[in-house]
C-alpha cells in the first residue's frame, strides 16, 4: 500500500473547531477543486484540500431542498402521497428534468425520487413552490437552514443548483449538510441509494455511478455545471464505520469518480490508523501511572445529566434530541392565540404585553413566514424551543406581507438571539413589548 501522510484535522467548533462565521461572503469562487473526508462517528476530518474556499454547488443544492422536504414530512406538513400542483414556471425549468406538464401533479414520493436519482431541476421547483410559496422565498429558507446547521459560507439562490454567481458553498459545508442528513433524517437516506426511478413509463438511472461499484458506497449526490465542474458527495460504510467524502470541481465525471474512489480507500485506511493510534495512546497513558496510583480505587459520585449542547470536530453545535423541527404553533408548550389574517388564514398573533420578540424577516406568504420561524427555532443553541411563533399580516399597496417573529422572550434573551443571528449573516430585529 502506498505511503501517505496521515493527517487528522481536528477543528473544535465552540472551542475553535470551526472556521470563523462570515456575516457576508462577497468573494466569488476562483478555482474549482476542493475535497474533504469525514469520519461520521467521531466527526474527525481525515483529509482536507481547500475545504473553506468558495465553490459553486451545482445540483448538490438539491440536498438542502431534500433536507427541508424531510423536515416538512417529519412535522406532518407533507405526506409522501400528497399530489403537488405543477406550475408553468416549474414546467419551463431548463434540463435536466423529467418533463413535467403545467397543471398536472406529482406526488412528494415521486418528487424525492426524481431529485435523488434523476436530479430533476423542474421537480426541485415544484417542491420549492409547495414549501416556500415561491422558489425565491424557498431559497431564503434554504440559506437560513444552512446557517442553522453551521454552514457559514453557503448561500442558496435557487432550489436546483442551476447557474447563479451568487450561489456558493464549500467542501466543509457540504460535509456538514451530508452529516446532518444522516443524523437527522436517516430514515429517508435509502432514497439516495436508489439506482433507478420510473416516471410516466420512462426509467431514469442514478447519476451516482459509484453505487454498488465501490465497497460500502450507498448514497448521496452528484452535481455539474460549467462553472462548478463535476461535484460529488458520497457516503460509504465498512465494518460499522461510515465516512462522508466530498469532491468539488472535478475535470470530468470519469476522473471525478476515479478520484472519489481513491479518496474512499484512503479515508478508511486513515480511519483505521487513527483508531490504532488512539488505542495505543490510551494504553500508554494507562501504563504511565505509577504503582501507587494503580492501587488506588476511586469512587466517582454520579452527577446529574444536564441538557447541554454537544461540541464536535466537524460541527459548531448539534441540536439537542427532539428539537430539530421545533414546536408547532397551536400544540403543546408552543400553543399561541390566533387571529383572522388579512388573507382569511388563521395565523398566530402577537399578544400585547407578553414580553420581547425577535423579528426574523418579512415574507410574501404566511407559509414562508412560518417556515422561517421553524428554521430559527430548530437551532438549539438559541434556546427558542418554547418561544411563541408569531406571524403578523401587514397590508401594503402591492399586497400583503407576513412578518415572522418569535416572542415571549426577555430583553437579554432577545438581544442575544439577534446578536448570534447577525454573526451568522441572518437578519434580525429586537421588538419591544407593546
Amino acid at each position: 500500500m502506498k505511503r501517505f501522510v496521515i493527517l487528522v484535522l481536528v477543528f473544535v467548533a465552540g472551542l475553535g473547531l470551526y472556521a470563523p462565521a462570515h456575516s457576508k461572503v462577497k468573494a466569488k469562487p476562483q478555482n474549482k477543486y476542493a475535497s474533504i473526508i469525514i469520519d461520521i462517528e467521531t466527526l474527525e476530518i481525515l483529509h482536507a484540500r481547500s475545504i473553506d474556499d468558495l465553490r459553486y454547488p451545482a445540483s448538490l443544492t438539491k440536498m438542502m431542498t431534500l433536507y427541508l422536504t424531510f423536515d416538512a414530512l417529519e412535522r406532518g406538513e407533507l405526506s409522501l402521497s400528497e399530489p403537488m400542483l405543477i406550475s408553468a414556471r416549474a414546467a419551463r425549468t431548463p434540463p435536466g428534468r423529467i418533463g413535467l406538464r403545467a397543471g398536472r401533479s406529482i406526488t412528494v414520493h415521486q418528487a424525492i425520487q426524481a431529485l435523488t436519482v434523476k436530479s430533476a431541476n423542474d421537480v426541485a421547483v415544484v417542491l420549492a413552490e409547495r414549501l416556500g410559496g415561491s422558489e425565491k422565498e424557498f431559497s431564503v429558507l434554504m440559506t437560513q437552514k444552512a446557517k442553522a446547521l453551521g454552514m457559514q459560507r453557503t448561500v442558496f439562490r435557487n432550489a436546483n443548483g442551476l447557474p447563479d454567481e451568487d450561489q456558493f458553498t464549500t467542501a466543509r459545508d457540504m460535509g456538514k449538510l451530508a452529516e446532518a442528513l444522516l443524523r437527522t433524517h436517516r430514515k429517508y437516506y435509502p432514497y439516495f441509494s436508489q439506482k433507478k426511478f420510473s416516471y410516466k413509463g420512462r426509467i431514469h438511472t442514478n447519476h451516482n455511478t459509484l453505487l454498488g461499484k465501490v465497497d460500502g458506497v450507498d448514497g448521496f449526490k452528484t452535481g455539474y455545471t460549467d462553472a462548478s465542474g463535476y461535484n460529488l458527495v458520497l457516503s460509504a460504510q465498512r465494518s460499522g464505520r461510515r465516512l462522508v467524502a466530498v469532491v468539488l470541481g472535478g475535470a470530468s465525471g470519469r476522473s471525478r469518480d476515479k478520484h472519489m474512489a481513491d479518496l474512499i480507500e484512503r479515508g478508511f485506511d486513515v480511519q483505521k490508523q487513527v483508531d490504532k493510534n488512539r488505542a495505543n495512546q490510551k494504553q500508554a497513558e494507562q501504563f504511565a501511572l505509577n504503582a501507587d496510583e494503580r492501587r488506588i480505587k476511586r469512587v466517582v459520585t454520579p452527577t446529574p445529566k444536564k441538557n447541554t449542547i454537544q461540541t464536535y470536530t466537524l460541527r459548531a453545535a448539534h441540536n439537542t434530541a427532539g428539537t430539530e423541527a421545533g414546536t408547532e404553533a397551536g400544540t403543546g408548550a408552543g400553543t399561541v392565540r390566533v387571529v383572522q389574517g388579512a388573507d382569511g388564514m388563521r395565523i398566530p398573533a402577537r399578544a400585547a404585553n407578553h414580553g420581547w420578540a425577535v423579528q426574523i424577516g418579512a415574507y410574501s406568504t404566511a407559509a414562508a413566514a412560518k417556515q422561517a420561524n421553524l428554521l430559527i427555532k430548530s437551532d438549539a443553541s438559541l434556546e427558542l424551543l418554547h418561544a411563541e411563533e408569531i406571524i403578523i399580516p401587514v397590508k401594503r399597496s402591492a399586497g400583503v406581507i407576513y412578518r415572522a417573529r418569535l416572542g415571549q422572550l426577555n430583553h437579554a434573551h432577545a438581544q442575544g438571539v439577534c446578536k448570534t443571528l447577525a454573526q451568522q449573516g441572518q437578519a434580525c430585529l429586537v421588538v419591544a413589548p407593546s
